[in-house]
Parts: structure tokens; C-alpha cells; sequence
């Protein structure tokens, strides 16, 4: 008759490896479906079950790449061999115990963790998740990711990001913006947010939209290339063009009869010295072009050539548009 406690401890240490691979970009669908395939016995979903348990108590280690490596030596340790004696093959339920000592002080990579990923102005980057999805952080974007069983957690906490959501029917993928969540199995959409609320736009897909924490708060559905802006006490889906609002993750900024006020301050997201406007009714100008995010150059000198406006660089770096004065 088989041992249960040597049951369980296989359990634990595959529980062990299973936490570590998940945790090492980028996971495979077939690694995906292996996993659910072992998680489907109660003897492994109970030793998952205890080990993100461990996690959660105590992860404040995770970050830390030296014990990263000894967990992971430790797990290559633990693997059993095909040949050798049977006190051989007991070791790796020996050395399990090492390894969730290890867990216990926070050590083990991913899945359960929380991740940041953040850049700078005029800065943007490309993540892949462990779950397939890909996220693209704009210029000056701080985000939270956070992945546990029942669904895959994103916090946006500046700034604007496209996400490409890899499907999942039994993990819903949540972005939040303050007090909007946006809700997706698997669909493609931008997410911009605002000082009071944010912009969502559907590229690809279905997205649902909620904004607000109490009884009353507003829901939307969106179909593509529809966007909703929640800070508008009567928001309501509006039709816009897609691949204009969300250029910038090609490094674009289309404007299309866009006032000049506006477009200055488009561009000013992506440049640590910014354009000054100053230049009275002429700020309502329509703008229609195409710019490169941080190039200030060809904006400023198209907004002189185009529009008549006098440039001038400040002492702080910054660039002054004026209407050019009467006989000056």
C-alpha cells in the first residue's frame, strides 16, 4: 500500500515545479493545458492550493534574484532520476521540504505575484504576460499586474496602455483605471486613464465597461471602434476611428481636424520639454498631420509654417508659440 505522505509530498514538490514554470516567460498553451491536466487530481489542487497559500502570506522576497536561483537549483535538485537505488528516488520528497521552506520566505517567481512595469516620458514598451497577452505602455505609464486562479488582475495607475488579450474562458482579463474596470476574455482594446475616469476604446472584440463602486454605478458594452469616456457624467459609447486612437503604439499621433490646443498637449505627453502655447484665438485652430511621438522639431515648425506662429526656446528648455506681434 503506497504511502499518503509520500503521495503528498510528490504532490508538493510537482506543485513546487508547476509554480516555477508558470512563472517563466512566456508560457506555452501546451504548458497551460499540462498544468490543468495535473491541477484536475484533488491531491495536486490541494498542494497548489497550499502553496499559493504560502505565497500570499509571505512574498516580499520575490523580487530577490539570488533566492530566484536557489529556489530554482533547488527545484533542478529535487527532479527525480530514472535509475539509482530507492533512497535516491525518496531524495527529491526530502528535498521538497527545502523547497517550501524556500516558498515560505517568498522566493517562488510569478503566478500569484504582483508585477510592475512602468515607463518614462516619452518612453513606451512592449510586455508579454505570462498568459500569452501582450501590453503596450505608452509614454509616462505605471501599471500592476496580478494573476491568481480566478482571474487576471491588471491596475493602470497612470497613463494608457493597448492590450491584446490572450482568450481565456475561465480567467476573465480585468484592467482598472480608478474607478472603471474594463472586463475581456479575449479581445484587443486601449485603455487611457484620466484625472477623473477613462478613456476606453474597443479595437477588436467585446469589451464590458463599468464605472463607479456603489449601487449606482454606470455599465457599457462596447462593440469596435467604439470608445466610452467616464468622466462624462452622461457618457455613452461614441464611434471613433480605432487605428487613429491608438497610432501612438506605432510611435504616431494622427490628427484630423483636431484643435490646435489639443494636439499641443497630445504631444506634450511624450516630451520632458514642453510646448507652451500661447497664442489666443489661434489655439483653436484645426491641426490635420501625422507626427512622430517626441518629435518636437517637425511639430513646432510645422505649427509656425502652417499656421503662422513665432517659436521661441525658453529658459527651461521648453518652446513658446505665440501669434507673432504687430510689427514685430
Amino acid at each position: 500500500m503506497s504511502d499518503p505522505q509520500d503521495a503528498r509530498r510528490v504532490a508538493d514538490r510537482e506543485a513546487a515545479e508547476w509554480h516555477v514554470r508558470l512563472g517563466e516567460r512566456p508560457v506555452s498553451a501546451v504548458a497551460l493545458a499540462e498544468f490543468r491536466s495535473w491541477r484536475a487530481s484533488s491531491e495536486n489542487a490541494d498542494a497548489y492550493q497550499r502553496l499559493e497559500t504560502l505565497w500570499r502570506s509571505t512574498g516580499s522576497l520575490s523580487s530577490d534574484v539570488d533566492m530566484q536561483k536557489l529556489t530554482r537549483d533547488t527545484l533542478k535538485a529535487s527532479r527525480p532520476r530514472s535509475t539509482g537505488s530507492r533512497k535516491k528516488a525518496l531524495l527529491p520528497a526530502a528535498v521538497v521540504a527545502t523547497v517550501l521552506v524556500v516558498a515560505a520566505v517568498g522566493v517562488f517567481v510569478w503566478l500569484p505575484s504582483r508585477d510592475l512595469y512602468t515607463t518614462a516620458v516619452g518612453e513606451q514598451e512592449v510586455v508579454r504576460l505570462a498568459d500569452g497577452s501582450e501590453v503596450t505602455l505608452d509614454t509616462d505609464t505605471r501599471l500592476r499586474v496580478r494573476f491568481v486562479r480566478s482571474e487576471r488582475q491588471i491596475l493602470l495607475e497612470r497613463g494608457q496602455a493597448l492590450f491584446v488579450v490572450a482568450h481565456d474562458a475561465d480567467r476573465p482579463f480585468r484592467v482598472s483605471a480608478g474607478d472603471t474596470v474594463v472586463t475581456a476574455l479575449g479581445t484587443t482594446f486601449d485603455v487611457r486613464r484620466d484625472p477623473a475616469g477613462a478613456r476606453v476604446t474597443l479595437v477588436v472584440g467585446s469589451v464590458a465597461v463599468t464605472d463607479g463602486k456603489s449601487a449606482d454605478a454606470r455599465s457599457w458594452r462596447l462593440a469596435p471602434g467604439q470608445q466610452v469616456r467616464t468622466a462624462t457624467p452622461d457618457a455613452s459609447p461614441l464611434a471613433v476611428d480605432a487605428t487613429q486612437a491608438t497610432s501612438w503604439s506605432e510611435r504616431r499621433l494622427i490628427f484630423r481636424s483636431t484643435p490646435l490646443r489639443e494636439a499641443v498637449a497630445e504631444v506634450n505627453r511624450y516630451l520632458p520639454r514642453k510646448i507652451v502655447l500661447d497664442a489666443g484665438s489661434a489655439e483653436e485652430v484645426a491641426v490635420n498631420g501625422v507626427f512622430t511621438t517626441g518629435d518636437r522639431e517637425a511639430f513646432v515648425a510645422a505649427a509656425t509654417d502652417l499656421f503662422g506662429l513665432s517659436a521661441r526656446t525658453q529658459a527651461d528648455g521648453s518652446v513658446l508659440l505665440t501669434v507673432p506681434s504687430v510689427g514685430g
